[in-house]
């Protein structure tokens, strides 16, 4: 039998949350490993952009933002799909950076530290044993004490840890497919625009050089009826939107496919199972018209890092530190998803989404309420 290595934590999966958390755990000094199933740099379905309440935190932990150039996004601009806008003062802002840069960055601040990341990797199982996790990757045997799991929207471990939220039927929350571009485009750099669509919204914003990010999510019946093809779909429903078919017809692609995934789910999901503490969208994903998951998974990297530290200094018992993690997401996230699922109920019928467009126009208070109780403040 093959030994297995052994560390004070892994972390499966290697985005926002789990290269934040590495970062943070090697700072105590602990043997930390993280595994990441793509090669770095790689691009991911995102929206790319973070609000600022997370522009003191990722340079606390090395990446100097400040030196980047990156655009600073001030306004936002959301379309219904009958053409009527609305535009609204951001009131905390945020920045645009392709994930492509942003992760490989964190990465190379992870290794430089010392954290040992197996990118090309993919965990197989993840079994609690005998008061330690016990790993099975393509790599190897590896043990810990605690593991995070920060696998993104979803993942065959889902499926093997046979959580909840991935045996629910089918609804409007849990069976969005997702497709991003980058793009040259004649738009405003401090803006991000957010374009409905029957069934969809699609967004774009400035990210870093002269590139934009362009960015949609919408069920996976717009994809079957139209084929299953997405430049079909396009054409025939995201085009219904004018602002939409001028940015398509007139942005120069520069992927030669989009990137896409399938079966996002904006359910309810547990933040500990299996004694497996999950970070970032594993947790609970924000949906994109709130615009803000990028620092909900950085922050909640910050928060786990707390008991974790906690734990294995043993101050506190493993209990304690699934439900003080548990309690603390709840008491920063639970408000701001809940907000989030509501918005996003009130978008998808034509004439519903057109309706409430045009009542924000008329409320500009209520519109600053909402967009503000989906961020948060500096962490």
């Amino acid at each position: 039998m093959t030994e297995s290595k052994k560390y004070d934590i892994t972390i499966i999966g290697g985005g926002l949350a789990g290269l934040a958390a590495s970062i943070l755990l090697r700072d105590h000094g602990y043997r930390v490993a993280l595994f990441e199933k793509e090669h770095y740099p790689f691009h991911k379905v995102c929206g790319e952009y973070i609000s600022l309440e997370s522009w003191g935190f990722l340079e606390s932990i090395g990446l100097q933002l400040s030196t980047m150039q990156l655009p600073i996004i001030k306004q936002l601009v959301v379309s219904a799909p009958g053409g009527n806008c609305l535009q609204q003062a951001l009131p905390f802002g945020g920045f645009g950076i392709s994930r492509y840069l942003l992760d490989n960055e964190l990465k190379k601040i992870a290794e430089g530290k010392g954290v040992a990341v197996y990118d090309g990797c993919k965990v197989d199982t993840v079994v609690y044993t005998n008061d330690e996790l016990r790993l099975a990757t393509q790599q190897g045997q590896f043990t810990s004490d605690i593991c995070c799991g920060s696998f993104g929207k979803r993942s065959n471990l889902d499926i093997r840890l046979k959580r909840d939220f991935v045996s629910q039927k089918s609804n409007k929350l849990n069976n969005y497919i997702g497709v991003k571009y980058h793009v040259k485009a004649i738009q405003p750099a401090d803006t991000i625009a957010l374009h409905n669509f029957k069934d969809g919204y699609c967004g774009i914003s400035k990210i870093e050089g002269d590139k934009y990010c362009l960015c949609y999510l919408t069920n996976a019946a717009n994809l079957v009826n139209n084929n299953n093809s997405i430049s079909e779909m396009e054409r025939n429903v995201l085009y219904k939107n004018e602002h939409l078919k001028k940015i398509f017809t007139e942005s120069e692609m520069l992927y030669s496919q989009p990137v896409t995934i399938s079966q996002i789910s904006f359910a309810k999901k547990t933040q500990v199972e299996d004694h497996i503490l999950f970070l970032g969208d594993a947790a609970g994903m924000i949906t994109p018209l709130c615009g803000n998951g990028m620092s909900m998974a950085l922050h909640s990297s910050k928060i786990a890092v707390e008991f974790i530290h906690q734990f294995l200094q043993k101050k506190i018992s493993r209990g304690e530190m699934e439900i003080n993690y548990t309690k603390k997401w709840q008491q920063e996230f639970s408000g701001r998803l809940s907000i989030g699922r509501f918005i996003q109920s009130l978008f998808g019928k034509t004439w519903m989404t057109n309706l409430f467009v045009g009542a924000m126009k008329r409320l500009p208070a209520v519109t600053k309420k909402l967009i503000r109780s989906t961020h948060g403040d500096p962490f």
